[in-house]
């Protein structure tokens, strides 16, 4: 296929689609990823935050006593508190029941009701001087570029008065780590990913495309037999017209028609075959099914082709093993066709002095025909295409029997169309075996064995 310019560039399209298609499918999809992944980290710092910044508020309120002052107590349970103004014992150990607020990454503000820094705890950013907004959730950047997000909360002393304000937040050092890394996974697992489905699409268009290229080169090789078979009697049409044309005796014109009759016959039957196969293709042939005796069949085929075995020397015999008579479902015209272009081909194919047999038999649900001959059989390399149109086991000695090389097609295109196959058993120089089985209507089972 990628020897055929038009193949393979249907090939390199469909699968330049494919790998198009499944690679924004891969992009949406990691931004996607990425935003859903963000999205949900963020959501899962802010509840954090809010945990951390609710526990304080509740604690730390029933200890606030004058607004905009620290009290001692609450510097008790705060430890590493750092009042402004005040020295700091930023390395104390002493265990405290917030102990939250002394991870690494978080830290508080406190801040008077104007906004004013109080006190602090933790490690807050630098450089960055507190401000109170309408929005509580703020997130803010350090002079290193360092983020922060933080929350705001109004403070009130035990007696219910605004005190100040607290305010809650924690670096984005390791959010923002965890986002580029995944950033970073998604920008290098892209395109990888990209080459495996271009790799892949590639492949698949080429299973895609196998039906139709070797539906073309059937056509092709079709095209190539119908165009060599109808040469034949026509370039044999021309040549006697030629020759009619150019004699004056009657006789001789006479032989002229005679063998340019011969040739239409041959060239309108072969046509009459190309056009049955065709329309057995595309099921144009109307189904007009019923009951037909297999027995009644076979033994009137082998009563007309028995002149025709007396005249190729061959011996013909019919054993019908059935005590019963085989009734199958179908058309009795092409099962008629279906029987005799195999026994034609088994009589033609079988040298003088040898036999052919036909067995009727009957097998499960199927109705067995078996044609065995002592003929030239077939060779193991030429078996499975036998059933090929315009194919030929031995061409030279098809060509002296008049035969186009349709009758096994034809014949297997019926005995598909009935539900039914055809089987063969050869060897070069011992005959061959064909084995026909057509499915026998309901009342007709049986499990009789050959």
């Amino acid at each position: 296929m990628n020897h055929n310019k038009i193949f393979f560039g249907a090939r390199l399209h469909l699968a330049g689609w494919y790998a198009g298609v499944m690679g924004i499918i891969l992009t949406l999809s990691g931004v996607c990823i990425y935003q859903v992944m963000a999205h949900a980290h963020w959501q899962a710092v802010d509840r954090e935050l809010e945990s951390v910044a609710g526990t304080l508020h509740d604690s730390l309120e029933p200890l606030l006593i004058e607004s905009d002052r620290i009290s001692p107590s609450v510097q008790q349970i705060l430890p590493n508190l750092c009042v402004i103004a005040e020295k700091c014992d930023r390395e104390s150990s002493t265990r405290h029941i917030l102990g939250a607020i002394q991870q690494e990454s978080f830290y508080a503000l406190f801040l008077n009701r104007s906004g004013t820094l109080i006190a602090t705890v933790g490690e807050p950013p630098m450089g960055i001087v507190p401000q109170i907004g309408q929005d509580a959730w703020q997130t803010i950047e350090d002079r290193e570029g360092n983020r922060y997000h933080q929350i705001s909360l109004l403070l009130k002393n035990n007696s219910g008065k605004a005190w100040g304000y607290l305010q809650v937040g924690r670096s984005l050092a390791d959010y923002d780590h965890h986002l580029e890394q995944s950033k970073l996974i998604l920008i290098v697992s892209l395109p990888i990913a990209f080459l495996i489905v271009s790799i892949a699409s590639w492949y698949l268009a080429g299973f895609a495309m196998q039906p139709v290229y070797n539906s073309y080169r059937q056509i092709q090789q079709f095209t190539a037999d119908a165009a060599h078979e109808l040469r034949t009697p026509l370039a044999a049409i021309r040549a006697t017209a030629e020759s009619a044309l150019s004699s004056n005796s009657e006789l001789e014109s006479r032989d002229i028609l005679q063998t340019i009759n011969r040739q239409t016959i041959r060239l309108s039957q072969l046509v009459q075959d190309l056009l049955l196969l065709s329309r057995m293709d595309l099921q144009l042939i109307p189904s007009q099914k019923q009951p037909c005796c297999a027995n009644e069949i076979v033994s009137d085929l082998v009563e007309e082709v028995a002149a025709l075995a007396i005249q190729a020397e061959v011996k013909l015999t019919l054993k019908v093993i059935s005590d019963a008579p085989l009734y199958v479902t179908g058309n009795e015209e092409q099962l008629y066709r279906l029987v005799l272009n195999v026994l034609i081909n088994a009589i033609d194919y079988t040298p003088a002095q040898g036999k052919v047999e036909v067995f009727l038999n009957r097998l499960d649900r199927y109705a067995i025909i078996q044609i065995q001959d002592t003929g030239i059989g077939i060779d193991s390399i030429d078996l499975p295409h036998i059933f090929d149109r315009f194919y030929r086991v031995s061409s030279d000695r098809s060509r002296k029997k008049g035969g186009s090389g349709l009758g096994l097609a034809i014949a297997m295109a019926i005995a598909k169309t009935h539900g039914g196959d055809i089987q063969v058993k050869s060897e070069l120089g011992e005959g061959s075996t064909f084995t026909i089985k057509i499915p026998l209507l309901s009342h007709g089972l049986s499990h009789t064995n050959l």
